[in-house]
């Protein structure tokens, strides 16, 4: 089978139309955000920036292990967010009762995290902030997903 130049032109053409297209639906659906304060450390310093998107489609659904940048849900006026790391998505058990967020009762079973909601946790535990503080958090308020830093 031989292949013409013509046929060789519109294979490469195609393949740049999607390249193009892909950039520009990831262009639209994301962003890049600064870390603030200690929390992620040592994975992250403050002043590292993150490249994060919400396209899951491209990148894949939420895991475990996965950073996370998510919207703060304070009554605060200023839109801010917070990175985590995804420790249990909906569904699964957080075995560790240490790990329970405060409000729940330690004299229960098990703690599964309701549908919906994911359960993050911060690197430095020390100083985080975390669902162990706040409990699960609605996948709603989720930003996006980390996949680079720079």
């Amino acid at each position: 089978m031989v292949v013409t130049k013509k046929r060789r032109i519109r294979t490469f053409t195609a393949v740049l139309l999607g390249l193009l297209g892909l950039a520009v639906v990831l262009f639209f659906n994301s962003k890049t955000v600064v870390i603030k304060g200690d929390s992620m450390l040592p994975t992250f310093k403050p002043g590292r920036k993150l490249f994060v998107t919400d396209a899951y489609w491209a990148v894949g659904q939420l895991k475990p292990n996965d950073i996370v940048v998510v919207k703060e849900f304070t009554q605060n006026a200023k839109a801010d967010y917070f990175i985590k790391r995804v420790y249990r998505t909906e569904g699964m058990e957080v075995e560790d009762k240490s790990l329970w967020p405060r409000a729940y009762p330690i004299r229960s079973e098990k703690f599964v995290v309701p549908e919906g909601e994911i359960f993050v946790l911060g690197d430095n535990r020390a100083v985080s902030q975390d669902s162990r503080i706040f409990g699960p958090i609605e996948t709603k308020l989720i930003l996006g997903k980390v996949v680079v830093w720079h």
